[in-house]
């Protein structure tokens, strides 16, 4: 479940539920469908993905998504992630490096947007992470030209406090850059400066909630405060 306030236009509610599927230890599904209220307009929205685990080549996955979008969310996308592991041995500092690429597109009734996305996870000692990411937006209006826009994010997630199979870890996370996606929320170009913080508790082995909140600073004075809540169950 996700909420997004605005001060200057009507909130933003999306619900989701998705199934990962894992039928070897090389190939997993995943199926998704959400439901989005948008400025009051309701949309729905059907994902699936695919993910190849090529053992020291890392792990490939594939999807896509279709949509009854009202000119709110995307009405198709396509998407393809690329992701590889290093353990770095003799490191007093860092265990192991992660480094996902990928590529998305989504079609919306009036524009056209690819995103190209690159982060970098570092295994830190004590369990604690750090995540740098890049991405660089292709947006593309009905009779007007292509332009790229950038924005940039960094995370950082530690442990906090564990008993037996319980365990609590927080992150907190800055992300800044700038947008053209003209919906409902986003009107033309859009610089946004974004600070937030989440939770995770673990309760047993094969259940775990996750909450986050994060702040975000507009031009123009605009602001959108965004918080959710997901529960996840393994079987």
């Amino acid at each position: 479940m996700n909420t997004d306030l605005f001060n200057f236009a009507d909130a933003n509610e999306n619900e989701g539920l998705t199934l990962t599927s894992d039928w070897t230890p090389r190939w997993q599904t995943s199926v998704a469908v959400y439901g989005y209220n948008w400025g009051g307009t309701l949309a729905e929205k059907v994902l699936a993905s695919l993910s190849a685990k090529l053992l020291r080549l890392g792990a490939i996955t594939v999807g896509g998504a279709a949509a009854r979008d009202n000119g709110v969310i995307p009405k198709s996308e396509g998407f393809f992630d690329y992701d590889q592991g290093f353990k770095l041995h003799g490191s007093p500092f860092v265990r192991g490096v992660e480094v996902i690429y990928g590529q998305h597109w989504y079609w919306y009734s009036t524009a056209q947007v690819l995103t190209l996305n690159e982060s970098t996870r570092f295994y830190l000692p004590r369990d604690w992470t750090w995540s740098l990411g890049l991405t660089g937006a292709r947006s593309h209006f009905s009779g007007t030209g292509a332009e790229w826009r950038p924005s940039g994010m960094t995370r950082l997630g530690f442990p906090l406090a564990s008993w037996e199979q319980r365990r609590l870890g927080g992150n907190v996370f800055f992300a800044m850059g700038t947008e053209n996606f003209a919906q409902i929320d986003q009107i033309g170009a859009v610089s946004s400066d974004t600070y937030g913080g989440g939770l995770r508790f673990q309760f047993t082995g094969r259940q775990d909630v996750t909450g986050f909140a994060a702040e975000q600073r507009r031009t123009q004075n605009r602001t959108e405060l965004s918080f959710g809540l997901t529960y996840g169950i393994r079987f």
